[in-house]
């Protein structure tokens, strides 16, 4: 857990809605302003490539919002991430390619798919834990792409659903209409995870996190708790699988393997554990990273024939950096921004830990 920033200087709160309000300063509120300025003048600015991109960046960091919930904060190990994300894909796709289903239909159905099966698969939480835990959550990947695999074989759909695009006032989703709604799906799911953990159910994670039998002692529900960031969390991550069909407009099997489980687990890692900041900067981090070692790839003599090679050598780097993380710089991303914002913050001082104090 991180503290708070060191501030220029104090700020008094004269009431508890001034103390639980989420900006404190000035300076926060006009540094947001220029920020959601920024990014709502990026789509009239980007390339489509640049526009695809950070679509791609709002669809991974609600999974990583949601991971980070479960996992950062209520100390959930997960790896079915992949699987709730194909959940809630194969069930917008199944609804609208079956009976034509709206969009304000087969999200709440995305979202309700999650639920169950997050309740389900989080059962095993209240006995196992640890290792045990992972496998367990592990199975619900394989479940969940056995059955979607069997619906593409039983039904002709060897290449995958296809799924026609979403309407909104009767005008259908482009570029710059996409960018707006996974923006606005982001920020959702971002105010929704701040407010959860401000609430006891936050409160009770976070003590579950740290020592189950103490959280126990104090009068905490570990079962309720364990199964209500299960549910909490997967809901959201198959809200994103919606998203994410209706965005690509189709949805297979081939494109929900283990590595994204993998790589939705590398987005809190490198973020930050414990940080919605965290999930916000591994989410952008992991989804740039191949696109960047691929454009280093092109700058070296005989790119042509490192072609065929891309992949193998960004599987290589991933873990590579995973590596790097978590033997430098355990705390992530959100460490590195919290020491750059101290060290401005305190400029021209130096600020050091007394002896024997943690770092």
């Amino acid at each position: 857990m991180f503290r708070p920033p060191p501030r220029a200087s104090g700020y008094l709160h004269t009431g508890y809605g001034e103390d639980l309000g989420l900006l404190q300063t000035r300076t926060e509120r006009a540094s947001l302003a220029l920020f959601v300025v920024a990014l709502a003048g990026f789509p009239f600015l980007a390339s489509p490539f640049a526009l695809d991109l950070a679509c791609q960046v709002y669809l991974a960091s609600i999974g990583a919002l949601s991971l980070m919930l479960l996992t950062g904060y209520a100390g959930q190990i997960s790896l079915g991430h992949a699987g709730l994300i194909a959940a809630g894909a194969f069930t917008t796709g199944i609804l609208a390619r079956e009976i034509a289903a709206p969009f304000w239909i087969t999200l709440p159905a995305s979202a309700l798919s999650g639920i169950v099966l997050g309740f389900i698969f989080g059962l095993p939480s209240l006995r196992l834990r640890g290792l045990y835990l992972a496998v367990s959550t592990l199975a619900l990947h394989f479940v969940v792409i056995y059955l979607g695999g069997e619906y593409e074989t039983k039904r002709g759909f060897s290449t995958g659903i296809v799924i026609e695009p979403p309407s909104l006032a009767g005008i259908k989703l482009g570029g710059r209409g996409w960018y707006f709604v996974l923006l606005l799906a982001a920020i959702a799911s971002l105010l929704i995870c701040i407010n959860l953990l401000r609430s006891r159910s936050g409160r009770a994670w976070r003590a579950i996190h740290v020592r189950e039998t103490v959280a126990e002692a104090l009068g905490i529900s570990i079962a309720r708790y364990k199964l209500l960031a299960f549910v909490i969390s997967s809901s959201m991550t198959s809200v994103a699988g919606c998203l994410f069909a209706y965005y690509r407009g189709f949805v297979s099997v081939e494109a929900f393997d283990l590595f994204v489980s993998i790589q939705y687990v590398a987005m809190i890692i490198i973020g930050g554990m414990g940080s919605l900041l965290g999930a916000l900067l591994g989410a952008m981090f992991v989804t740039v990273f191949p696109y960047l070692i691929e454009a280093l790839l092109r700058l070296l003599p005989n790119a042509q024939k490192l072609a065929g090679d891309i992949f193998a050598v960004n599987y290589a780097a991933f873990g590579v950096v995973m590596i790097l993380f978590l033997v430098f710089e355990p705390l992530g991303l959100v460490g590195i921004w919290r020491r750059l914002q101290s060290y401005f913050l305190l400029w021209p001082f130096r600020y050091k830990p007394l002896a024997g104090a943690r770092k």
